[in-house]
């Protein structure tokens, strides 16, 4: 893996951008069986004193299940020519498909006990410490959002993670 270790306090970028504009690929699994989905809602921030990232999954989503199963997770955030694969990676279930990863043209790497894209620029290596369901009685919006993101009641599962380290491509 051609990656180095960094500070959470060295990054520098507008994660507005770089999540919802640009995605990034929430991976899940061990060197046995793993899979990677794209994401485009998420955040980051401070939580009980710590830095943490929160990601969102559906129910139906393959990718939910490793993150279930597992400890630890990864954001991976991919440079722009790898755009059509995550595309791939958003559209295509591991569920339905012999290998993912060669579909979108893309390689697993291991990290911590978990699995990370070869790929990426930058790596968020995730350890969960919370996961709740949303629940449509908590919206207080009118059911705006609801109603928008929602026909299917289907609703994300949050996980918040600590962000127990950071890799950036060498």
């Amino acid at each position: 893996m051609a990656f180095r270790e960094i500070a959470v306090e060295e990054l520098s970028f507008n994660p507005f951008q770089k999540i919802s504009k640009e995605w990034m690929l929430i991976t899940a699994g061990d060197e046995t069986k793993s899979n990677t989905m794209t994401a485009s809602w998420g955040g980051l921030g401070i939580m009980w004193g710590k830095n943490v990232a929160t990601a969102y999954i559906r129910p139906q989503r393959y990718t939910k299940e490793f993150v279930d199963k597992n400890e630890m997770f990864t954001l991976s955030f991919l440079p722009e020519e790898h755009c059509k694969a995550l595309n791939v990676c958003g559209s295509v279930s591991g569920r339905d498909v012999e290998d993912k990863w060669q579909e979108a043209g893309l390689h697993p790497c291991y990290t911590d006990g978990t699995t990370a894209v070869e790929e990426a620029q930058m790596v968020l290596v995730c350890r969960k410490l919370y996961v709740q369901d949303m629940k449509p009685e908590c919206f207080v919006d009118g059911g705006e959002c609801d109603e928008k993101w929602y026909p299917q009641k289907d609703y994300h599962i949050m996980y918040m993670a600590e962000i127990v380290k950071v890799l950036v491509k060498e």
